[in-house]
C-alpha cells in the first residue's frame, strides 16, 4: 500500500491507496485530513473513496477566529483583519484617558488574543487656575480690607468643566485682617484625580509712628493706635494743663496732624475781675471742692481741713482743686493752694454760687462747672471720693489711670 498526499485548500490530505500512486482515488483509498496553521477542520478527519465513486464526506479548512474584543469604556480599537487568526488589533483611548494593558493584541492559533485585556483609565489630574496675588490696603480707620475675586473652575480633559471646588481659607468678599493669607482651591474629577492651586491675599495697614502719652498726661487712641485714620486724644493729670494739639490724626502720608502736646503745671490767674472768669480756668480741667467758713476758727472748718490733709493724693487723682473762702465781708479772703484771692473775688464767688456767708458749707463742682453736691457739715474723704467716682467723666479717667498704673498708696 502506498501513501499519497492530496492537496486540500488551506490544508493537506495524507492518503493510503491499495494500489500505486497513480491510482490515488481508487476504491478503498483512505485520506487523513489536516489543516494549515491558523485553520481548523470542518468535517470528518478521514475520507474514504466509496464504491459509489464518491468520498465518504466533505471537508473544509476554515480560518480560525478569536472572540470579538470588548470595546473599552472611554476608548476603542482598530483591527487589520477583523478577529481572524493573525489579525492585529490596536487599542486607543479618548482624550484625557490612558491605556492600561497591551496596546496591540494578535489573534493566536489557539483562538485567544495575545496580551492582557486593555482598559482606559483617567489618570490625568484636572487643571485649576487661581487668581494672581491680591493686594489691598485698609481704608482709613480700618484694620481690615474686603477682598473679592472670582471662584475658579476646574477643567478636565475627560470630564470638562468642574464647578464643585473646595475652598481652604476665607471666601471672597471677606474682611481680611492685616498680613498674608493663603487661599487654596481643590477640585476632583470623577476618577478622584486631584488638582489644586494657591494664591495669597496681602492686606496692608498704613501706619504712623507710635505716639506716647505726654509726661504727666494720658493718651487715648482709636483703632490700633497708629493706623491710617486713627485719632489720638491727649489729657493731663490733675494740676496740669495741656499745651499743643489735644488730638492728632494719623494721615495718609504716615505723619501725624497737629503738634506734639505737653502737660504743663496749671497756672491759676487769681487777678481776674470776675468769679465767672476764675471758674472758667477750671472748665473741663479740674473739679472744685469749695469750703466756705465764717471764721478760720470754725470747728467744722478745722475738722474738714484735718480730714483732707492726708487725702491729698486722692484729691489729685480725682483732679480736685480745693478753694477756701474764709471770713465775712469785708474781712474775708479766698485761697487756692498758696495763692490768695482778692476779697472782692472771694465775695463774688460766694454770691455767684449762693453760698451762705455765716455758716460752714461745702460745694462740690464737676469739670463742667455744675453744682453736684452741698454739705452743711464736714464730709469725709471716703464720702467725697464715692460721690466723684460716680461722675461720668471720672469713670473714663479711672480706666486711663488703671492702664498706666496711676494710683494712691
Amino acid at each position: 500500500m502506498e501513501v499519497v498526499y492530496r492537496q486540500v485548500k488551506h490544508g493537506y490530505a495524507n492518503c493510503r491507496t491499495p494500489q500505486g500512486e497513480y491510482y490515488k482515488n481508487v476504491l478503498g483509498t483512505r485520506c487523513d485530513i489536516r489543516c494549515q496553521k491558523g485553520y481548523e477542520l470542518h468535517g470528518p478527519q478521514q475520507l474514504i473513496c466509496q464504491s459509489s465513486k464518491r468520498w465518504s464526506g466533505k471537508v473544509l479548512c476554515k480560518q480560525k477566529r478569536c472572540p470579538t474584543l470588548s470595546m473599552p469604556t472611554n476608548g476603542g480599537f482598530k483591527c487589520l483583519d477583523g478577529a481572524y487568526f493573525g489579525s492585529r488589533c490596536e487599542y486607543y483611548c479618548s482624550p484625557g484617558y490612558q491605556l492600561k494593558g497591551d496596546r496591540i493584541v494578535t489573534c493566536m492559533d489557539n483562538k485567544v488574543w495575545s496580551g492582557r485585556p486593555a482598559s482606559c483609565v483617567d489618570t490625568e489630574p484636572p487643571r485649576i487656575q487661581c487668581p494672581s496675588v491680591k493686594e489691598k490696603t485698609a481704608e482709613p480707620n480700618k484694620l481690615t480690607a474686603r477682598v473679592f475675586w472670582d471662584t475658579p473652575e476646574g477643567r478636565d480633559t475627560a470630564d470638562g468643566i468642574l464647578t464643585d471646588v473646595i475652598l481652604k481659607g476665607l471666601p471672597p468678599g471677606s474682611h481680611f485682617p492685616e498680613g498674608d493669607h493663603k487661599i487654596q482651591y481643590t477640585v476632583y474629577d470623577r476618577a478622584e484625580n486631584k488638582g489644586t492651586c494657591k494664591f495669597l491675599v496681602k492686606v496692608r495697614v498704613r501706619r504712623c509712628a507710635k505716639l506716647n502719652a505726654p509726661d504727666n498726661g494720658y493718651i487715648k487712641c482709636s483703632g490700633d493706635g497708629n493706623n491710617y485714620g486713627a485719632t489720638c486724644e491727649f489729657s493731663c493729670i490733675g494740676g496740669y494743663e495741656l499745651q499743643g494739639s489735644p488730638a492728632r490724626v494719623c494721615q495718609y502720608n504716615l505723619g501725624w496732624s497737629g503738634v506734639e502736646p505737653t502737660c504743663a503745671p496749671m497756672n491759676i490767674n487769681v487777678n481776674v475781675r470776675t468769679a465767672a472768669a476764675l471758674l472758667d480756668q477750671f472748665y473741663e480741667k479740674r473739679r472744685l471742692l469749695i469750703i466756705s467758713t465764717p471764721t478760720a476758727a470754725n470747728f467744722f472748718y478745722r475738722m474738714q481741713l484735718g480730714m483732707l490733709q492726708p487725702a491729698q493724693c486722692g484729691l489729685d487723682l480725682r483732679h480736685v482743686t480745693v478753694v477756701e473762702l474764709v471770713g465775712v465781708f469785708p474781712a474775708q479772703i479766698g485761697r487756692i493752694g498758696v495763692k490768695l484771692l482778692p476779697p472782692s473775688l472771694a465775695l463774688q464767688l460766694r454770691l455767684l454760687l449762693r453760698i451762705p456767708h455765716y455758716n460752714f458749707n461745702i460745694v462740690v463742682m464737676d469739670k463742667h462747672g455744675m453744682d453736684k453736691e452741698r454739705y452743711p457739715f464736714p464730709a469725709t474723704p471716703a464720702e467725697l471720693f464715692a460721690l466723684i467716682d460716680n461722675f461720668p467723666l471720672r469713670k473714663e479717667e479711672m480706666k486711663l489711670q488703671a492702664e498706666i498704673g496711676q494710683s494712691c498708696p
